[in-house]
């Protein structure tokens, strides 16, 4: 017997209160209800429900099951109403959260696409540099760039995220070009404050072990976008990602140096809390993200 149509009966009589009423909305013999129940409660083990020819009643096993099945019921309505009519269909308020700069490139961008795919959805984008509390603020998924720090919540890794130390012509050319990592101690670096993220330093690969550094400068700023400015401005060097710098690398204004030293890229990351059951509305909006960022010329049309 079907094992999905013997929960569906029990579900069914737990809710009209007897066999009779459960047979007649499906329009079968009471009797043919009554042997799925058996059926059922003979494969579990336990006795479901207490039948006299007066009542019907729940034992305490049958109350727990039939909670566990009636949210296994919906899943699977949830599931066949979003395939249907052909595609994969999300609805409700999506609330994402991104770093400013990540963000404003290659986040915000890409949400009218997705609603455009996705009409009965609603997105509440929230651009910030400080590390946003998922759970407690209320959001659906974070996109974060670089290493994660551990925490009780699930992440899946969308692209790759390499980091390069930069510098303009001008400045080369008035400070001489590092060789080596250690030579940074004698340059202006522009780093992030303290209260920014990087909090590990610029990261290099030196005799095949990763390295951090931590070069001190005169400027110091929370904001990545003014780092750039100011790189560009040839007020020094600076680490930073290939999707921030990749463009003016091309056009010449700015340099790549200790290539050689690189480290390995971390990553970029979907982020979302722990959760049995994840919402449509986040899966879609992951392998949406996934997909565009997999794209061969993704990046270069966009850096």
């Amino acid at each position: 017997m079907d094992r999905l149509k013997q929960i569906e009966s029990f579900v069914s009589v737990a809710a009209k209160g007897s066999l009779t009423a459960a047979a007649q909305a499906e329009g079968v013999a009471p009797a043919v209800m009554g042997r799925r129940i058996d059926a059922l409660e003979a494969r579990l083990g336990v006795k479901l429900l207490l039948r006299t020819t007066r009542r019907l009643t729940l034992t305490a096993e049958g109350t727990a099951f039939l909670e566990d099945c009636q949210r296994l019921l919906a899943d699977l309505a949830g599931a066949e109403a979003a395939v249907s009519a052909g595609g994969l269909k999300a609805s409700g308020h999506l609330r994402i959260t991104a770093p400013a700069g990540f963000g404003r490139r290659h986040v915000a961008p890409l949400v009218p696409d997705f609603l455009a795919e996705h009409p009965e959805l609603k997105v509440s984008l929230n651009l910030s540099d400080r590390v946003v509390d998922i759970v407690n603020e209320g959001y659906d998924c974070a996109v974060r760039v670089g290493d994660l720090p551990d925490s009780s919540l699930v992440s899946t890794r969308l692209a790759d995220n390499r980091r390069l130390c930069v510098g303009s012509p001008g400045y080369l050319k008035r400070a001489g070009t590092p060789r080596h990592p250690g030579e940074l101690a004698r340059h202006a670096c522009l780093t992030l404050s303290s209260e920014a993220s990087q909090t590990r330093g610029w990261a290099f690969l030196v005799e095949g072990e990763a390295t951090h550094l931590r070069p001190l400068g005169r400027l110091d700023c929370s904001d990545g976008q003014v780092l750039h400015d100011w790189c560009l401005a040839g007020l020094g060097l600076a680490w930073r990602s290939t999707w921030e710098v990749d463009a003016d690398i091309a056009a010449g204004r700015l340099v790549s140096v200790l290539d050689e030293f690189a480290a390995p890229p971390n990553g970029i990351y979907a982020v979302f809390p722990q959760s049995k059951h994840l919402p449509l509305r986040v899966r879609l909006w992951i392998d949406f993200l996934r997909a565009r960022y997999a794209q061969a010329t993704y990046w270069a049309q966009r850096s």
